[in-house]
């Protein structure tokens, strides 16, 4: 599928990217390597900078420490790079969408009770769900005054964003226990809390970078597309994933009741039976229920399908990228791509 159809569309030499380690980072992204750095440490100068007390100090250099793939930043750079120049405000902007996320995972992790974050203890487990949130909340802050700095309608496009992604996470919130939630609901819900931030993140780049009003729309709907098969990727990491390979507390998703592609496609294939079998183990935290599940999961395919779609989107995202001249940055949103969908195999 993802790799046949590129290979037909894009008569190139050989990547000059290898295939993507889905445990480890993406090494499309040594293409701005140094401009991610200059980003890492204006979020570090960001939350140091104000911080007098020892305590809360300790708080903030453990949130550094635990800095994951730099996805979002990492988008709004190459899609930047794909169009014109990185400035200054690129470095900014990508700064501040990663901060929000940070945020994001901050209150996720008290509201999921996650125990491991990117391989490493959680806030919420070490300092309690109350510094947690805190320290979600002390993040956007400083997102605030970052924002005040940049042109209203940057501002906007961010400001958008985060309500999208807040709206997503309350509509699946709510949508717990519905096991009658079908595949177009799901996609819905993913592409607020996940995708549309994705996508935000490629437009800002390519509006920064003055792209033309075409460019900008192909790099957002690039966006969109890599969010979507990333959340559905992640969500399937999520009930075949161990911890040494996520680096986060798994099995979150079933635990708290939330509906995925793959148990929706499951709950729409098995009789009324075998349907009984698989509320019997969404209701249940036993291990011996968790490992009737997978099973299911893998006889009837549903494992195979959610990463089918997954793929399906990584190649529409692929197809907006062909109007642009071929260059490094596009070459390195590809191998992004690539590695957005395939990281569940």
């Amino acid at each position: 599928m993802f790799g046949v159809q590129r290979q037909s569309r894009t008569p190139n030499p050989e990547p000059r990217f290898p295939n993507p380690d889905p445990r480890g980072g993406i090494p499309a992204f040594r293409l701005i390597k140094v401009q991610l750095d200059q980003v890492k440490e204006l979020i570090k100068a960001q939350l140091t900078a104000p911080v007098k007390t020892g305590d809360i100090r300790r708080l903030l250099e453990y949130m550094n420490a635990r800095r994951g793939k730099m996805l979002r930043p990492g988008l709004v750079l190459l899609a930047g790079s794909a169009v014109g120049k990185i400035t200054d405000r690129h470095i900014r902007v990508a700064a501040i969408v990663e901060m929000i996320h940070n945020a994001t995972l901050l209150h996720d992790d008290v509201i999921d009770e996650g125990q491991k974050r990117r391989g490493l203890p959680t806030i919420n487990k070490l300092w309690g769900n109350e510094s947690a949130v805190l320290l979600g909340d002390f993040l956007l802050s400083r997102v605030f005054k970052m924002c005040s700095d940049l042109e209203p309608n940057v501002t906007n496009i961010i400001a958008a964003a985060a309500a999208r992604t807040c709206q997503g996470e309350l509509r699946q919130v709510i949508q717990r226990h519905n096991w009658r939630l079908n595949e177009s609901e799901y996609i819905d819900i993913i592409t607020e809390k996940t995708a549309a931030f994705f996508s935000s993140c490629c437009h800002l780049g390519a509006l920064l970078a003055q792209a033309t009003k075409t460019e900008v729309e192909s790099l957002a709907r690039f966006g969109l597309n890599v969010g979507i098969a990333f959340q559905i990727t992640d969500d399937l990491l999520d009930l075949t994933g161990d911890e040494s390979q996520t680096g986060k507390t798994v099995r979150s998703d079933v635990d708290k009741n939330k509906l995925t592609l793959a148990v929706i496609h499951l709950l729409k294939v098995v009789d009324r039976k075998e349907k009984r079998k698989v509320y019997s183990a969404l209701n249940h935290t036993a291990g011996k229920s968790k490992t009737a599940l997978l099973k299911m999961l893998k006889y009837h395919g549903s494992l195979e399908y959610a990463h089918s779609l997954a793929q399906e989107f990584g190649d529409k995202a692929l197809l907006a990228l062909r109007g642009f001249r071929e260059s490094c940055a596009k070459e390195a949103l590809i191998e992004t791509a690539k590695f957005m969908a395939n990281r569940a195999i």
